[in-house]
């Protein structure tokens, strides 16, 4: 089976057909680097991630660009997003940038998100900018007005084939002074006017201004990336207006396609509400990092297909810190039986190697349908149910077996996935830790009564070979961590 993706351009499934053989090119939109991110920002960047291994598993060479907004970004109200938080945190615009994007690499990292090859910044590339608003004024696709500049949605008749809304049905600008310099209520800035006072402002032939958020993501694209390129990803509610502008102004530009598919993931809610500052129910990233492992949240994430929305809850994220755990569990029993080496190098069943092919072949159909990490996940977990009815059925396992079986949770669950790793080890909760050490300290009391000098120094020595280093006090024994034999 050949990989199908979902083209939201054509809703429909395409078989993938890269422009350039053995090469895939692909944009995805960044995060505005205003605040931390949060889970909705996990939900898009490790499905987006996940794709991007899958494409490198396969043998494709990847070029995986996604820019970082620094400028342009603008609420409801008007208000650049990054002046609001720098305002707010009464710091320069790009000290704040600086801030909150180190953050969100630190995020993905922690959640085993790969790095993009190219992360462009808006703020570096205002010349290129300024270049498509004047190729589009002068195509008649764009018009100034007072020091800003807009296109015209009028004179592209294609504007709405990506969201399927007609220009009749398009909802009038937030402010008046805006919607009165239009030509039309759809229109869209490509540059805006900068009063005095604006901190991030840049000279070009309208005068003082900054972009607007759409032409940034369709000159950074198409920069790295050339024109047509093959895969356009971003979250769903990114469709109207931001996808469906980037279409227009670049190919009202350059006269050609912009992007050949558009691969687009489903929302994120909190306990069934969209989450919102509002309503208090923003969960950031690092604060999920701080109740759950990244590889619990990359896994309740993968259990959902990307284009389906997800709904964030305890009870979720419950249940896949046990599947993590039932699968980490089987891989490590794996593990160290190899590592004991006293697996015999040729013993049945070999049988099972026919398992591990079919759930490689089950895994890689799931992946080659549109990136269908349930049914991916499914046929790991199978395996998984399979390969411990071999480990403890009574059989001997030989070692070929063993190493066969490890490549498939290296692979399709590290490599693919990023939920295994090549160094995993069952978490011990800090309460036991606490109880063992406490237990051994008795023991060692204990012998130190009964005149068992040998034994009480051999327990110490264990513990401070450990790690564990114990202080003996007029009141008792107690313990601190240190490192491992000091």
């Amino acid at each position: 089976m050949s990989l199908v993706v979902y083209n939201f351009l054509t809703r429909r499934k395409e078989p993938f057909i890269p422009l350039h053989e053995g090469r895939v090119h692909m944009y995805v939109c960044g995060p505005t680097v205003y605040d931390h991110a949060h889970v909705g920002h996990a939900k898009l960047y490790i499905s987006m991630d996940v794709i991007v291994r899958y494409f490198r598993y396969r043998g494709y060479k990847v070029r995986y660009v996604q820019n970082i907004t620094d400028v342009g970004h603008l609420l409801e109200t008007g208000e650049d997003r990054i002046l609001k938080g720098a305002a707010r945190e009464r710091l320069e615009p790009m000290e704040l940038v600086e801030k909150y994007m180190r953050s969100y690499f630190e995020d993905m990292d922690a959640l085993g998100v790969v790095r993009p090859d190219i992360s462009p910044r808006a703020s570096a590339h205002i010349p290129e900018m300024i270049e498509m608003i004047k190729v589009l004024i002068e195509k008649g696709d764009a018009y100034e007005v007072n020091g800003s500049v807009y296109f015209s949605v009028e004179s592209w008749p294609e504007y709405g084939k990506l969201s399927g809304r007609r220009l009749e049905e398009q909802e009038e600008g937030v402010r008046v002074a805006v919607r009165e310099e239009k030509r039309h209520p759809a229109d869209f800035a490509l540059w805006r006017r900068a009063e005095p006072e604006h901190i991030l402002r840049w000279p070009s032939p309208w005068g003082w201004g900054y972009p607007g958020w759409h032409i940034e993501c369709s000159v950074m694209s198409t920069k790295y990336l050339g024109q047509p390129f093959d895969i356009h990803g971003g979250g769903i509610d990114n469709l109207f207006p931001h996808n469906e502008s980037e279409i227009a102004q670049a190919e009202a530009a350059k006269g050609v396609p912009f992007v050949r598919y558009w691969l687009l993931t489903g929302s994120l809610t909190v306990n069934g509400v969209k989450m919102s500052k509002s309503l208090g129910n923003v969960v950031r990233i690092k604060d999920a990092l701080g109740r759950y492992r990244p590889q619990a949240i990359r896994l309740f994430i993968l259990s959902s297909h990307y284009r389906s929305p997800i709904d964030y809850s305890e009870e979720a994220m419950e249940a896949a810190e046990k599947g993590l755990d039932r699968l980490w569990n089987t891989v490590i029993e794996v593990r160290e039986r190899l590592a004991r080496g006293d697996a015999p190098e040729s013993a049945e069943p070999e049988a099972f190697m026919e398992e591990i092919q079919r759930a490689r072949r089950a895994f890689l159909e799931a992946m080659d349908d549109d990136f269908s990490t349930p049914e991916a996940l499914s046929v790991l977990f199978e395996f998984s149910k399979a390969v411990n009815g071999l480990l403890f059925g009574g059989a001997t396992v030989g070692r070929p077996v063993l190493e066969a079986i490890d490549a498939v949770y290296r692979e399709l669950g590290g490599q693919v996935l990023g939920l295994i790793s090549d160094e995993i080890r069952p978490d011990v909760p800090s309460d036991l830790v606490a109880g063992l050490v406490q237990l051994l300290i008795e023991l060692r009391a204990e012998a130190r009564r009964q005149r068992d000098f040998a034994r009480a120094d051999q327990i110490r020595e264990r513990l401070r070979a450990l790690g564990i280093l114990l202080e003996d006090r007029p009141d008792g024994t107690v313990w601190r961590m240190g490192r491992a034999g000091s």
